[in-house]
């Protein structure tokens, strides 16, 4: 029984914070066509958290603000956005050219925005990160030796390590002495000089201290290592608050490089083998990422929400019918044709693409349902 509790604590605090995340990241990007279409003149109907049906709402100048039941995303509904009513005041037909591409592309603008926000505080807090040369070990504190990823199937696997445990040395057998590691050449140092037997190897993991016995393999390849672990040494790094608003708009832009390049390089995989090459996460996937950034700590949080703000940035200026971009072509094609498209041909195009959004978050959850239960 106290086992169950402890779980369900845990499922209650990933959950939670998943929806707080998600909540935030959905607000400041319909917040974004909102501004812009209420500042451009047109009428906004409703500002709505989550889809329906509706669990609670009230009304503030001519816009309804509402909650709906299901919270994985948000919407900002403008007079005439589904082709109808193109000559009425207010509407988004009416509003012109510039202004509607302005309000189509002002939730990802705010995206990259809440990132570089985010990534500005985090730069002042602290974040913890890879210790690659002489001048970030003299700037780091609190360092470490951790694990960034672990050989499936190796010793490493089969002790139960897991990435993120801090290295703090080994033990030849139960009650030696404690040869400590102080950066990844003394951990390799001492599992190449004992590779092919059996010691403890003591980690820290969050602020508990475990001795592991694990049986150090003798490498057969020149890419195999007795434990079969990847390590980093780690510290903290801060920034003063000039240096972390510059560093904000670094950090995001290189994210946003990134991230472009990361999706490019699943369609090419996708039209030259047929699949992704990787595994994609969908809301499942994405909670429990969210639940392990927050344990971690509240940077590494603010890090994460930035990171999964630009993603949503990236994936919404994709050409594709019911995202803001594929909302933008249609705008641009209606600039160069001189006129509009039919009202029943715009709504069938953009049905077509939620449907298919939609079908294919479905799809991705019952993966990830599969995968985490």
């Amino acid at each position: 029984m106290a086992g169950f509790f402890v779980v369900s604590l845990q499922d209650m605090f990933t959950f939670l914070v998943f929806i707080i995340v998600l909540s935030v990241l959905v607000l400041v990007h319909e917040a974004g066509h909102f501004i812009v279409a209420k500042r451009t003149g047109m009428k906004v109907e409703e500002f709505g958290l989550g889809f329906p049906p509706r669990l609670w709402s009230f009304k503030y100048n001519g816009t309804v603000y509402s909650i709906n039941l299901i919270l994985f995303g948000g919407f900002v509904r403008i007079f005439g956005e589904e082709a109808e009513h193109r000559n009425a005041p207010g509407s988004f037909g009416h509003a012109g050219f510039w202004r509607q591409l302005a309000v189509v592309l002002a939730g990802v603008i705010m995206n990259l925005v809440l990132a570089a926000f985010l990534l500005m505080i985090s730069n002042f807090g602290g974040l913890r990160i890879g210790l690659f040369d002489e001048a970030m070990i003299a700037r780091a504190t609190n360092q470490k030796v951790q694990i960034l990823q672990i050989s499936p199937k190796s010793p490493a696997e089969t002790a139960g390590l897991r990435s993120l445990d801090e290295i703090i040395g080994f033990r030849t057998s139960q009650g030696a002495n404690l040869v400590e590691t102080k950066n990844p050449e003394q951990v390799q140092a001492f599992a190449y000089a004992h590779a092919g037997t059996s010691v403890m190897i003591v980690v820290r993991r969050g602020d508990a201290f475990t001795d592991l016995p694990i049986a150090l393999r003798t490498p057969t390849a020149p890419t195999e290592g007795p434990i079969g672990i990847s390590l980093a040494l780690t510290g903290v790094v801060r920034y003063s608050w000039y240096q972390s608003i510059w560093l904000g708009f670094v950090d995001t832009w290189s994210l946003y490089r990134a991230t472009i390049q990361g999706y490019w390089g699943l369609l090419a995989s996708l039209f030259t083998s047929g699949n992704l090459g990787v595994d994609i996460s969908g809301p499942i996937g994405i909670a429990a990422l969210t639940s392990q950034a927050a344990r971690i700590g509240f940077t590494y949080l603010l890090q994460f929400m930035a990171m999964i703000s630009v993603n949503l940035a990236v994936l919404n200026m994709m050409p594709f019918p019911a995202l803001d971009g594929g909302r933008a072509v249609m705008i641009l094609v209606e600039r160069i044709r001189g006129r509009a498209l039919r009202e029943t041909t715009e709504r069938s195009i953009h049905a077509l693409g939620f449907i298919f959004l939609l079908v294919l978050m479905v799809a991705v959850t019952v993966k990830d349902i599969v995968k985490f239960f």
